[in-house]
């Protein structure tokens, strides 16, 4: 399947129901993770740094990182809801880990269970995805921790500065369109 091919399938399906798409980035969802979040996100500075260091990030490498905005996958302006498509890469050890670090009372646009589960099921494959590659902030073969923690970053961060939840559209097949339609319900509420 062609890079973001999922994505645009998703996004028409999106189109087909009213709901425009744009894609995502804001300065707030930085390359520098926790280190470079606005005040607004402290009520989750110390999960994401106990994520961070689960993880095995290097703390003086991510701080020399820059300010860049982090790209997401869609965001619906109107409403200030952000979505974001999960292939089969995000479902990994290392994603599984930052789940169960999660506090218990967080506000989440998915189904926290649901994702445990398909972690639990993907990882064996995913594990493999892309294992040697590295990310700065975590070193050698760190590129799965770095999405991993990235993932964690949108779900805590954004319910934190007070926007609704990150919806979560599981396509570990990479089928955009199947993908929408299990979270279809959410996303067109968005529009009310």
């Amino acid at each position: 399947m062609p890079v973001g091919e999922c994505e645009r399938t998703f996004a028409a399906a999106a189109a087909h129901d009213g709901v425009v798409l744009a894609r995502a980035r804001v300065p707030w969802l930085n390359q520098r993770g926790h280190l470079g979040l606005p005040a607004e996100a402290e009520g989750v500075l110390d999960v994401l740094e106990r994520i961070f260091v689960a993880l095995g990030g290097n703390r003086d490498e991510q701080a020399t990182k820059r300010l860049t905005a982090l790209p997401g996958d869609f965001v619906h302006a109107p409403s200030g809801t952000f979505i974001e498509i999960d292939e089969h890469q995000h479902f990994t050890s290392h994603r599984l880990r930052t789940l169960e670090l999660y506090p218990p009372d967080v506000a989440l646009g998915f189904d926290l269970a649901t994702y445990v589960d398909l972690c639990r099921q993907w990882s064996g494959r995913s594990d493999r995805y892309r294992m040697s590659k590295a990310a700065r902030g975590f070193g050698e073969g760190g590129r799965q921790r770095q999405r991993a923690y990235h993932d964690a970053l949108r779900d805590l961060v954004t319910p934190a500065i007070g926007l609704p939840p990150i919806i979560r559209a599981a396509a570990a097949d990479g089928d955009g369109a199947s993908a929408y339609a299990g979270v279809r319900g959410r996303v067109v509420r968005c529009l009310e």
